[in-house]
């Protein structure tokens, strides 16, 4: 095939092009798309995870200066346009309704408008706008319901690959619409079922030499028989059969219609045509903290890289042109904070590439927010890379097999437990002191502070918010420092059992989630103390200083409280981490104290999947996911075991 290209209608020339186009008829059964979505959970789970993690990144601007330079622009025109499209339409609803419009429909609209003289862009669902006339390369116009037409330099549309034309975008909807309506008439099944008491279907059997019925005793069987079936008023009772009558079911029963394992497959075929790791949309039969980490990466290189990219270059293509002083100017998604690796990990790599250390004290210190100290703003350099030749002061460092863990230095043994790690007892009691000590010595100063007035109250919560950032950076290291041991407590309490080697283990990979759980409870503290120097403050009166002691009192009692219940969460979560390493499969809960709470009794024993949740809602004892009443001087531990 042959095209010859004349006056520039290559669109009428080519064996059988002709310049008539009829655009794309949205499917309408058996469901349209917006159906599909509204209506099927796995779709809504997978078009909304896409078009969230895209929309979270946010877009940067920036001007080409050289190969190896370039300037970013925060003034620009295109900047401002994409930090605000419309009036009130913030930049990450802006790409959400982009991306989730592609990803269900695979085409994306928007109308650009002028407004006050500033280009604006109008999103504007697929259903309201099509391309219309034209040709296979592009569309003449586009038209709406209201008979309103816009020329192609009017509209942005975005699509992707149809195998007919370059013009729109074929769902990948399409190819799910068997497998979404087999899910669909399977959740009406399952409905019926319910409705009907969640009782199998079935036939009566009556033996062959049964006396006959007459039909009177016929109609009063029927009727008893309909009595316990859906609105008869005896549902869930006990039918008495007659002269040796048998049931015989003849329908599949919940467990044999494989229901919950058909769901987690129709979710596994959607993420399968998005490209989607299963365990990032919450699939966990094969999940490990480990390999979860690793596909948290991916996700911004093979899942949404494409998308990214797509999106970058249609801003350039089609928005960029419409703006002044456009030249070297390009759009690009904030996708290194995302694919930068951990703190340490981003540490290790600035010496080594520098060949020597890079922040001064003050430096660090802003960073965990405390005020700078005298002398701390020159660079300490290390002898051995001033005098002992070395490139970098990292090369002294001990094997990576044999350096310590992060937090304090816990040496390790042959078996690879540290040493020093003590019971949960001791490192509780641990816990408990440093975070009491902690908050007497904040309160301490809060006091002396507040007495250093006149008689007359002084303004207490600005008092307060002075001494804030310096108290949360020290919560969160003194958490963190002794949550990390609790963590590995827990984990090697399952470790010396089920795996004493420790294999497809490393206590490294909770640090993450360490720190993150230091920094909620850090929070937590902070804004209780907070609330009780704010209830004074309300209060006011002669007493306020008394009143304020009580506070101080008061908050130092719940530091102790939230040093159990942290020392509880931390060890649970670390041995649901080493039990998950271990391939341990189910967890079982031990209710623990002198005097439980009656949730907490009453599911001693209760087993579940490692992945599943216990019958309180919560996937082991602290959890923080979980209500307030669940959690506080939580006692309770779990046990583990390799088969269901």
């Amino acid at each position: 095939m042959s095209f010859v290209v004349s006056s520039g209608r290559l669109a009428v020339t080519g064996a059988g092009v002709t310049p008539g186009y009829a655009a794309m008829p949205l499917p309408v059964a058996p469901w349209e798309y917006e159906t599909i979505w509204r209506t099927q959970p796995q779709v809504r789970t997978v078009i909304g995870f896409i078009a969230r993690n895209v929309a979270q990144l946010g877009i940067h601007v920036f001007r080409r200066i050289s190969d190896t330079d370039r300037e970013r622009l925060t003034g620009h025109p295109l900047a401002q346009l994409l930090a605000e499209p419309l009036p009130k339409l913030t930049q990450y609803r802006f790409v959400e309704r982009l991306v989730a419009d592609l990803a269900l429909y695979d085409d994306a609209y928007g109308i650009k408008l002028k407004l006050n003289g500033q280009l604006r862009i109008l999103p504007v669902p697929p259903t309201l706008i099509r391309p219309a006339e034209g040709n296979w390369i592009g569309p003449k116009y586009y038209e709406t319901p209201g008979g309103r037409e816009f020329g192609p330099d009017e509209v942005v549309h975005i699509h992707g690959y149809d195998p007919q034309n370059l013009v729109c975008g074929s769902s990948p909807i399409e190819s799910l619409r068997e497998l979404l309506l087999e899910s669909s008439e399977s959740a009406k099944q399952r409905a019926a079922m319910w409705r009907g008491g969640a009782r199998m279907t079935g036939v009566l059997k009556r033996p062959m030499d049964a006396p006959e019925w007459s039909r009177d005793e016929k109609r009063r069987f029927r009727e008893m028989w309909r009595s316990f079936t859906s609105g008869g008023g005896a549902e869930g009772g006990t039918p008495i059969l007659e002269d040796g009558m048998e049931y015989v079911p003849v329908a599949f029963n919940p467990e044999q219609a494989q229901y919950i394992e058909a769901r987690k497959l129709t979710r596994e075929e959607v993420s399968a045509a998005y490209f989607i790791p299963p365990p990032l949309i919450g699939i966990l039969d094969h999940a490990t903290y480990s390999n979860i980490k690793e596909q948290h990466a991916h996700l911004y290189q093979d899942t949404l890289g494409p998308w990214l990219v797509m999106l970058e270059q249609e801003i350039g293509a089609q928005i960029l042109p419409d703006l002044p002083d456009n030249r070297d100017v390009y759009a690009e998604f904030n996708i290194a904070s995302k694919l930068r690796g951990s703190f340490e990990e981003q540490a290790a790599a600035a010496s080594t590439a520098t060949g020597r250390p890079w922040m001064t004290v003050n430096e660090t210190r802003a960073r965990n927010n405390l005020p700078a100290v005298e002398d701390g703003d020159s660079l300490i350099v290390p002898m051995n890379v001033t005098e002992g030749g070395l490139a970098s002061p990292r090369d002294t460092a001990p094997d990576s097999a044999e350096a310590v863990p992060k937090a304090r230095g816990l040496p390790r043994l042959k078996s690879g437990r540290p040493s020093e790690i003590g019971t949960f007892i001791a490192e509780r009691k641990a816990l408990e002191t440093s975070l009491t000590g902690f908050t007497e010595r904040q309160a301490d100063r809060l006091l002396a502070a507040a007495g250093a007035k006149d008689d007359s109250m002084p303004d207490l919560l600005e008092l307060w918010a002075a001494g804030h950032d310096d108290r949360l950076a020290q919560l969160q290291a003194l958490l963190a420092d002794h949550g990390y041991r609790l963590a590995q407590v827990g984990g090697w309490e399952v470790l010396d059992t089920w795996n004493p080697e420790a294999e497809n283990w490393s206590a490294e990979v909770m640090l993450a989630w360490v720190l993150a759980a230091a920094e909620t409870h850090a929070e937590q503290h902070e804004e209780a103390g907070r609330k009780a120097v704010a209830a004074v403050q309300e209060e006011g009166g002669d007493g306020w200083r008394e009143a304020l002691q009580t506070a101080a009192a008061a908050w130092g009692t719940a530091a102790a409280a939230r040093a159990l219940t942290a020392s509880t969460e931390l060890r649970s979560f670390g041995s649901h981490d080493a039990a998950g390493a271990s391939g341990l499969v189910k967890k079982i809960w031990r209710t623990g104290g002198k005097n439980p709470r009656a949730s907490h009794k009453a599911q001693d024993g209760e087993a579940v999947s490692l992945d599943d949740v216990f019958s309180n809602g919560l996937r082991w004892p602290g959890d923080g996911k979980g209500r307030t009443e669940e959690l506080v001087n939580c006692n309770c531990t779990l046990d583990y075991a390799k088969e269901g």
